[in-house]
């Protein structure tokens, strides 16, 4: 199947990125992988620092897409709390960017946010919520939301949750392989029992963004996984599915972790947009585990 169509990824060497930027070369798209510090491993490199507009402007002569896929990001909750310059510059300067050449080059944006623009004082919020962000990551990511929503006329804003996969992406962990590794090692691990989110696979996403990406959907969409479940109760199962003692995993309260920022108690996200759309679903728990287990192999 081919393709003529150019696709930039930014953070194509994160978790999401690499894992979305594998899959579109694998249909035919011609990728262009754009990094700031990690060399992709999937589609063309592009070196870009997103919160300069000369850097993100020669990006876009080098690859003319068709499409971007913003995936680039400071998602380290504390450090955007600690480094307010930086998480601006990256997230809100950076999009803006970003969004300016989509203009220009008159690009399909799909933007990648998070369900930490809302609250989370109820959960299982919808796209017509209103965000209400608590922290400043949050915060920083719903200012690059009104970037996207005040410039351009064709876009696809997409929130998700906790993302995680089989291989660390950009040097860190994720939730999953961290409890994995702590558990094989025999160590007690500390996980809350007071915040919910809507865990979500990699591969689930980037299959999601990439018909968001084919079919051209245009507005919001929550693509997370679509299961609503607390750290403590999916660190049990992730425990379970990969034969793990689960007996070491204790459970602790959020007033109890030495946090900078605060984190919403429930942002899950309703996945029923997404379910009702798309031709690939948003996955429960127990099916994008099954699928993990099948990629760590």
């Amino acid at each position: 199947m081919v393709v003529d169509m150019n696709v930039l990824v930014t953070g194509a060497s994160g978790l999401l990125g690499s894992k979305l930027a594998a899959i579109l070369l694998s249909k035919g798209y011609t990728v262009y992988a754009g990094y700031f510090g990690n060399m992709p491993v999937h589609g063309v490199p592009v070196k870009v620092d997103v919160s300069d507009e000369n850097s993100v402007c020669k990006a876009f002569m080098l690859s003319k897409p068709d499409v971007v896929v913003h995936a680039a990001a400071l998602t380290n909750v504390d450090t955007c709390e600690l480094k307010k310059d930086q998480a601006w510059a990256t997230n809100v300067i950076g999009t803006k960017n970003v969004t300016k050449f989509s203009k220009q080059y008159n690009s399909f944006l799909v933007y990648v946010s998070t369900d930490y623009v809302f609250k989370g004082d109820k959960g299982l919020y919808c796209e017509e919520d209103t965000p209400e962000p608590i922290n400043y990551y949050g915060y920083t990511k719903f200012k690059g939301e009104e970037e996207v929503r005040n410039v351009l006329e064709e876009y696809c804003i997409a929130r998700t949750s906790v993302i995680y996969g089989s291989f660390p992406a950009t040097g860190k962990t994720n939730f999953v392989l961290w409890i994995i590794d702590k558990l094989t090692k025999g160590e007690r691990i500390n996980v809350v029992v007071d915040q919910y989110n809507s865990p979500t696979l990699n591969t689930n996403l980037a299959e999601m963004l990439s018909e968001i990406i084919e079919r051209k959907h245009i507005g919001i969409f929550h693509l997370a996984g679509a299961t609503r479940i607390n750290r403590y109760d999916f660190a049990k199962i992730v425990a379970e599915v990969f034969n793990l003692d689960k007996s070491l995993i204790q459970p602790t309260a959020s007033d109890k972790i030495s946090w900078v920022a605060k984190r919403p108690k429930d942002s899950s996200l309703n996945v029923g947009k997404a379910l009702r759309t798309l031709d690939n679903k948003p996955l429960s728990i127990n099916s994008s585990l099954k699928k993990l287990v099948s990629e760590i192999g």
